[in-house]
């Protein structure tokens, strides 16, 4: 299946977990795929992940909270490709603590790699949607949105893609341009092994009690919301916009 022939993704930290999960399944119903990754080795091992699996994908050392680097990157891609059709803001980190633990800096580096990431990644890409009338905005948000204790900074940013996916889709919608989110419940990926680390028990231990509290009876993959990355990018989901997808394995707010 080619439902993506001819089109070009832009997946932000994309090397490992969900955004690399993502980048395969665009790659393998035939988009263009880039990457912008901050950590360099994990943009190699992602390389070398992709040429196994017969996979091109572009590689591109972009801190998504630098202007200069972030535009120069998009002009890249739009060189090599001649076109920007779908952006995944999925860059992010966690610097998790309770309140009173938290420190300006846990604080600054959560919110600047979500949401002043994701502004500017959109900003600079939203200029080229314009222009061929067509674009597909995904932003990675999480159940943690709906708050969640230890993480402040991260539930504020993640509710924060919300306002800003919403916001999109009531600007840019009649450019042929949708935005919507995607929030995660629990993911087995890198960042929730440091969840499991900073709570003191085994990954596994995490998964089982995870688990415990999913109707579906199982812990998600990066699979799974790559699927639902897939549905909003498809240009038949054009009358979707401004949504939030939670990918819970359950109900969600």
């Amino acid at each position: 299946m080619q439902q993506f022939h001819k089109q070009t993704a832009l997946v932000t930290g994309g090397s490992r977990g969900i955004g690399r999960a993502v980048a395969e399944r665009l790659a393998n119903d035939g988009a263009n795929v880039a990457i912008f990754d901050v950590n360099e080795r994990a943009l190699e091992e992602a390389a070398l992940y992709f040429e196994k699996r017969s996979l091109h994908v572009q590689m591109m050392h972009v801190d998504v909270t630098d202007r200069e680097q972030v535009e120069e990157g998009i002009e890249a891609i739009i060189k090599e490709c001649g076109t920007l059709d779908i952006v995944v803001n999925n860059a992010g980190l966690i610097r998790d603590n309770m309140m009173y633990k938290m420190s300006d800096q846990d604080w600054d580096s959560v919110m600047d790699v979500h949401l002043k990431g994701a502004f500017i990644v959109t900003q600079a890409a939203q200029t080229y949607m314009v222009k061929q009338q067509f674009g597909r905005i995904i932003n990675l948000s999480s159940t943690s949105a709906l708050g969640n204790r230890g993480q402040a900074n991260y539930a504020t940013a993640k509710a924060g893609l919300q306002g800003f996916t919403k916001t999109l889709a009531i600007e840019l919608g009649k450019y042929g341009i949708t935005a919507n989110a995607i929030a995660p419940g629990f993911i087995e990926t890198d960042m929730t092994k440091s969840t499991a680390d900073r709570l003191g028990i085994s990954f596994d231990q995490l998964i089982e009690a995870s688990v415990s509290n999913i109707p579906v009876a199982r812990s998600g993959q990066p699979e799974d919301i790559a699927q639902a990355v897939a549905f909003f990018a498809d240009q038949r989901s054009g009358f979707v916009n401004g949504q939030v997808l939670y990918v819970a394995g359950g109900p969600k707010a």
